[in-house]
């Protein structure tokens, strides 16, 4: 089995995007500084790097724009905390996409997107587990 180790996304001001993630209840690690902020996750890691030097590093067009195929999740424990996750979202200035709803498949979930325009989806879902650090249960 292979773990994600790091997800990264590119931003364009990293002490808004840092301050935004914080404000959110991600915490942030003191390995961060001035070009990189690391967030823990549980066994996978947050970083928030510079998109210039991002795309840079990767040897691409930092020009890159609209929908990229790429949505994050944070699962929780109910609809309850769905809508006041949302709701801090929304005070903290990030842009609602989809309001919380009850979907298809049988859950409750809503759409932001961070002051980058990366998206992430916020969910509850009956048919999995969610534990109290946000660790969801796929295999049960």
């Amino acid at each position: 089995m292979r773990a994600i180790s790091i997800i990264t996304l590119g931003v364009k001001n990293l002490e808004v995007s840092s301050r935004f993630y914080e404000d959110l209840g991600f915490v942030k690690s003191e390995k961060s500084d001035k070009a990189i902020a690391w967030f823990r996750t549980g066994g996978t890691a947050l970083a928030l790097y510079l998109w210039e030097s991002l795309a840079e590093d990767v040897g691409v067009s930092a020009d890159g724009s609209g929908f990229r195929g790429v949505t994050l999740a944070l699962n929780m424990q109910s609809k309850e905390l769905v809508d006041n996750f949302i709701e801090r979202v929304r005070e903290l200035g990030g842009r609602i996409v989809k309001e919380p709803v009850s979907v298809f498949w049988g859950g409750y979930s809503s759409y932001f997107s961070d002051p980058d325009g990366h998206l992430w989806e916020v969910a509850w879902n009956p048919f999995t587990a969610v534990d109290d650090l946000g660790n969801i249960a796929i295999d049960r």
